[in-house]
């Protein structure tokens, strides 16, 4: 496994760089020795921000993002640990169920959430591919991604459909009148 460690505001001290070594070092038997490791720290004001990125062959990305108080360790090992969650999720129950029909991921990106404020604009636009593929894997691909939200067309009906988490924890899902 390789990593690839950036960081933005701040400076990346031997310390980071063997404490994030020593932290990923058990991931490594469950990844492929060329898997590349994107570590991105950032500084905000006094907060520290962890984002990581996996990708993990063919179409299927893996990210967690942590952030902590004045406290980048904290941030780092948070960051660090739902990765490994991921990736044995990934490896395990993905690789017995999905082995050769894993759907691609889009590249999604949360848009900021804006106050409430009576006049709106759009401050983000992303475009993403969307595949066709069943309910079940959409769920799957919401869940690795670790976002609120998933866009898919259904393959059963070949429409658009937007899976969301729920409040109460539950996943509801919205689909077009025809």
């Amino acid at each position: 496994m390789k990593l690839s460690i950036t960081a933005r505001n701040m400076v990346v001290t031997p310390a980071i760089t063997k404490r994030i070594e020593k932290k990923t070092e058990t991931m490594g038997r469950y990844l492929w020795p060329e898997t590349e490791m994107q570590i991105k720290m950032t500084k905000e004001k006094a907060r520290r921000v962890v984002e990581i990125t996996v990708p993990m062959g063919k179409n299927v990305i893996l990210r967690s993002e942590s952030s902590a108080d004045d406290n980048l360790f904290l941030a780092i090992d948070t960051a660090l640990a739902k990765m490994e969650r991921q990736i044995r999720k990934h490896r395990t129950k993905l690789g017995k169920n999905l082995r050769d029909e894993l759907p691609a991921i889009p590249e999604y990106i949360e848009e900021d959430a804006a106050e409430e404020e009576p006049e709106r604009k759009i401050v983000k636009r992303k475009t993403f591919p969307v595949r066709p593929m069943s309910v079940e894997d959409a769920m799957i691909e919401m869940e690795l991604l670790g976002h609120n939200f998933f866009a898919f067309v259904n393959i059963d009906t070949e429409r658009t459909n937007v899976l969301y988490l729920r409040k109460d924890g539950d996943l509801g899902l919205l689909e077009p009148e025809a």
